[in-house]
């Protein structure tokens, strides 16, 4: 077979352009595109902690009202299984502190991926209350359930399939989870009250 006049060069410059192409992109838009993978793999991590820390604190909190400590005088009930009551009871509300926490301090991972700033303003209020709440001096089965109330708008919005609802639904459970913060402060003015005028 003749080779055509230029035909050598031709294949030369192909080749060599494929090689500096092949070369080129993996050097500098393989690392690239593998680091934004691994980004946008850690954000969908977060916001799916995010969203089993939001079931963890009502599947707790529920669990937590429905099995109440029994009284010391119950007949029914023998020293033992107090105490394992007692145990699980312990157990359920160290996993409200410990789903809280993990929020809080981690706020900066999930809150910044919602694109808007109503989203993220709702994810904040919600974060910082949960926390005041697992932390407080409450009792465990009110802190069960105002962790209950803060959160079922907050999933209203976030969780399951209701995140396509979302612009829908969004004033609706801000108004509740702004409700509920209003009611907490009412609660906490009458204890400072009451304690204030005890210790007088």
């Amino acid at each position: 077979m003749a080779v055509e006049p230029g035909m050598v060069e031709t294949v030369g410059v192909a080749l060599v352009t494929a090689l500096v192409t092949t070369v080129g992109t993996g050097w500098l838009v393989v690392p690239r595109l593998e680091a934004r993978k691994r980004r946008i793999g850690e954000i969908h991590q977060a916001r799916d902690k995010f969203l089993a820390s939001m079931l963890r604190i009502v599947s707790a909190g529920a669990r937590l009202r429905a099995m109440q400590e029994p009284a010391a005088d119950d007949p029914g009930c023998t020293q033992e299984m107090r105490g394992r009551i007692r145990a699980e009871r312990a157990r359920w509300v160290r996993q409200l502190d410990e789903a809280t926490e993990w929020m809080v301090d981690n706020v900066e991972t999930y809150a910044p991926s919602w694109p808007a700033a109503v989203l993220r303003e709702m994810i904040g209020t919600y974060v910082a209350y949960a926390r005041a709440v697992a932390i407080s001096e409450r009792r465990a089965d009110r802190k069960a359930e105002l962790l209950t109330e803060l959160t079922e708008p907050v999933w209203e919005v976030f969780g399951s399939r209701s995140w396509q609802r979302g612009p829908r639904l969004l004033p609706r459970s801000a108004e509740r989870l702004a409700a509920t913060i209003t009611a907490m402060a009412a609660e906490t003015d009458r204890q400072l009250a009451v304690a204030s005028a005890s210790a007088s």
